[in-house]
């Protein structure tokens, strides 16, 4: 593309000149350009360390005979959007970053890419941009954040939200407390537990969009840099054979995504995620198809917010290709399909050696037969919800109570720290959805808050917006339809029983038929009213999150 429309003949001597003006010599001119997309920027630790990454991967380039030219991309750092109005616009970025980057893209004509990304949005946005664009395309991230230490155990950033729950139930002091601030997070690095940045890094590797380690290894390990640089040298042998994003994001390497994500024991996320890159790749995804692949994928991996093990752990243990071989054993991995490596996936694990049974259980020893995620459907959530039922104690896997029903994460947060919920309560956080939030708003300050006064194995956590990948207990996300869209969540009222049963995938309001239509005709759907800009241009034109809260659907 570069050389027959920008660079040959001499119609196009004006955009020689501007790359002149560029610096870019004559002899670089000749070669394949690549583009590097670099989210790096100074207020997400997930990011801050980039700039080494892209100037490794610019070397690598170079060296296998490229023309690197860096852009950016944006990232927002959740942790620091957590429980106020900035998480309005953490999802929201997903699609600007896959708009943005498709503009730059096609704008400027680049022979082959290399995403830099880290942090929770902008690996699908990134991903999501691939796919649309479909030039030669690799990966390699920034790294997951290595584990903190607290009272000389490990610990990353879901402890430290837990932390405050404790501090307000009164169950540590004002000194411990700064003891979790201080220690939690060590290093730059995208957060050290299964959290939506590590788990979409992971399943970058899944989907064959990177190579061996770019889910695991350390961002402050010197590995890092050296896989920076390889990922940069491949992309030139990519664009040599023209093997394209949509070449290697099938429907089959999608399918081994939802499967690995089962056994990693991924964030909730990334049913958001995988539906929105499945969408841009042209492939078919409901969220029926979790449950399925869930009933007979065991859940291998108890990673942070799940267990004691870090990304670190996982790292050491044999990454993301030795889970995969655990997984072939069972043969629920298609191992046929292409990579960013030009190899078959089945030619990239050969060799893995799982190297920690503990970190990465064996097939025959796994933490549960059935897969991290479920995905419960009833009156309450016709189109469905979404549980990381890895990270759920076993005594609320069936769990029925009272509701305590709150119009906004701050309602919540309020009455938990106020001491208002209960042992057995079920608290519904309605109109955060992607619409009614707008922006569909993650909820780690209130299932912290839950976990941190130890009522995470006593209370259950409904709403129409999301979890961090940070949160476990019994939290329920992604109700749809979202009660701004007129879902039954919408009508649900305080003392009303709701039911939840995840092994049977099964929510249910238990409230009569009679009841629920003399609601709809008394209780009015609330509307925001106070949104403008892209909040507003976001409500308008997203789909539900049972969809994967996609603007640009492709697949109808």
């Amino acid at each position: 593309m570069i050389k027959e429309k920008i660079i040959d003949g001499s119609h196009n001597a004006p955009h020689r000149s501007l790359y002149h003006a560029l610096g870019i010599t004559k002899e670089e001119q000749s070669k394949p350009f690549i583009g590097i997309v670099s989210s790096y920027n100074e207020i997400v630790p997930g990011h801050m360390n980039i700039d080494k990454i892209v100037e490794a991967v610019k070397m690598g380039v170079a060296m296998a005979g490229g023309t690197p030219i860096v852009f950016p991309a944006i990232a927002v750092c959740d942790g620091i959007a957590m429980g106020h109005n900035g998480m309005k616009y953490s999802l929201i970025t997903r699609d600007i970053i896959a708009d943005s980057t498709e503009a730059m893209v096609l704008a400027h004509g680049f022979d082959g890419l290399v995403m830099v990304p880290n942090c929770d949005k902008n690996v699908p946005g990134l991903l999501m941009a691939a796919a649309r664009v479909n030039i030669p395309t690799i990966f390699v991230s920034g790294g997951p954040m290595l584990a903190g230490r607290v009272n000389g155990k490990k610990a990353s950033l879901s402890a430290m939200f837990e932390a405050v729950g404790a501090y307000k139930a009164g169950k540590i002091n004002k000194e411990q407390l700064s003891a979790y601030e201080e220690k939690t997070c060590p290093t730059c690095g995208s957060c050290s537990g299964m959290y939506t940045a590590n788990s979409m890094n992971c399943l970058t590797e899944v989907l064959g969009m990177g190579l061996k380690g770019n889910g695991t290894i350390p961002a402050v390990y010197s590995a890092r840099i050296e896989l920076a640089k390889h990922a940069g040298m491949q992309i030139i042998e990519l664009v040599k054979k023209n093997i394209c994003p949509r070449d290697i994001m099938t429907k089959q390497s999608i399918k081994n995504a939802l499967t690995a994500d089962m056994a990693l024991g991924c964030s909730t996320n990334s049913m958001l995620h995988l539906p929105a890159i499945a969408n841009e790749c042209k492939v078919e995804f409901n969220l029926d198809m979790a449950n399925e692949i869930s009933q007979h994928t065991p859940n291998l991996c108890h990673l942070a917010p799940a267990g004691h093990t870090y990304m670190e752990d996982l790292n050491e243990a044999g990454g993301v290709y030795a889970v995969l071989k655990e997984l072939t054993k069972l043969n629920l991995i298609d191992t046929s399909v292409m990579t960013c490596t030009g190899k078959t996936l089945g030619e990239n694990i050969e060799q893995s050696i799982n190297l920690d049974n503990e970190t990465i259980r064996t097939v025959d020893n796994p933490y549960s037969k059935t897969g991290g995620i479920a995905v419960l459907k009833g009156n309450l959530a016709p189109d469905g919800c979404v549980v990381k039922r890895s990270a759920v104690a076993p005594e609320m896997l069936k769990h029925e109570g009272p509701a305590k029903v709150y119009d906004s994460e701050e309602e919540a947060i309020s009455a938990i720290y106020a001491g208002k919920i209960v042992k057995g309560d079920v608290v519904v956080i309605r109109y955060e959805g992607p619409a009614g939030g707008p922006g569909m708003r993650e909820m780690l300050s209130p299932t912290s808050a839950i976990a941190g006064m130890g009522l995470d194995k006593d209370v259950a956590l409904i709403t129409d917006g999301r979890f961090s990948g940070a949160t476990r207990g019994a939290s329920l996300g992604h109700v749809s339809p979202e009660a701004a869209s007129g879902g039954l969540i919408a009508y649900v009222k305080d003392g009303d029983i709701i039911s939840i049963n995840i092994p049977e995938y099964k929510i249910e309001l238990k409230v009569s038929n009679e009841e629920i239509e003399k609601r709809k005709q008394t209780m009015r759907i609330k509307k925001k009213t106070d949104i403008s800009g892209v909040l507003a241009r976001y409500s308008a034109q997203v789909s539900s999150a049972a969809e994967g809260a996609i603007i640009n659907k492709i697949i109808k």
